[in-house]
This record gives C-alpha cells, sequence and structure tokens, in this order.
C-alpha cells in the first residue's frame, strides 16, 4: 500500500508533515483534497481507520463550523458529512495513511509514528527542531 496524504498545501502543519514523509524517504500520493474531495465512504473509512469518531476530522478554524451549528453533540456522523460535502474546508487535515497506520497528523510530528524511524532531525518551516520520538 502507498503512503497518502489527504493535503493542504495552504496550511503549514500539512506542508511540514508532508516534508517529514519525504524526509523519511518516501513520495506519498498527495491527495489536496480541497480541490478533489474524497466520498462521503472514504472519509467515513478514514475516521474509522484512525480509530476515533467522524467529528475528530472536523476542522473549527478558519471554516464555517460555528455558522453551520456543528459543535451541537446531537449531529448524526450524516450531518457531519453533510456538511464536509457542502465545505470540504471542514475536514481536518492533514490526514496521513502508511502501512503502520493511519492519523490526523495534527501536530505534525505525529506522523512520526507512521514512518521508518528518522535518522537525525528534521527542521520544521517556523525554525522547530523536530527529534524521533
Amino acid at each position: 500500500m502507498d503512503t497518502l496524504i489527504y493535503h493542504n498545501p495552504g496550511c503549514g502543519t500539512s506542508r511540514n508533515t508532508l516534508a517529514m514523509i519525504r524526509a523519511a524517504g518516501i513520495e506519498p500520493t498527495i491527495i489536496e483534497y480541497l480541490k478533489s474531495p474524497p466520498s462521503r465512504d472514504t472519509i467515513r473509512a478514514l475516521a474509522q481507520a484512525t480509530g476515533q469518531p467522524l467529528r475528530s476530522l472536523v476542522r473549527e478554524k478558519g471554516t464555517p463550523f460555528a455558522d453551520l451549528g456543528l459543535a451541537d453533540p446531537a449531529l448524526t456522523d450524516d450531518q457531519l458529512l453533510d456538511a464536509i460535502e457542502a465545505h470540504p474546508i471542514l475536514l481536518n487535515r492533514p490526514i496521513v495513511v502508511t502501512p503502520k497506520g493511519t492519523r490526523l497528523c495534527r501536530p505534525s510530528e505525529a506522523v512520526l509514528d507512521l514512518l521508518p524511524p528518522m535518522t537525525g532531525t528534521f527542521t520544521k518551516e517556523d525554525g522547530e527542531v523536530v527529534k524521533q520520538r
């Protein structure tokens, strides 16, 4: 299985995650989810693969989350999927899929658990140095 990243090039966390994957010697399949939104079934499967509820993949900051009333805990997964389908920016990112598992990589260092051991260090865009855990 290939490594996939659901990526937003406008997001620093997503860019750092992609750079860490590449620093591990892996060229992932990049899915710019704002240009090519994943299907409802794919989003549901991604949430299941992370072991987290679908709600954990819904982004609040910089989205219409509040305007749409998505904080309401009574909303069903289908209602959340309706919102993501209408507003793909609501899908949190980056989501990375590797043979080792699937994870929402926030913070970007979360991707390290899905990659081969890193040699040396990695420096993020903001200058923060990341070491293997």
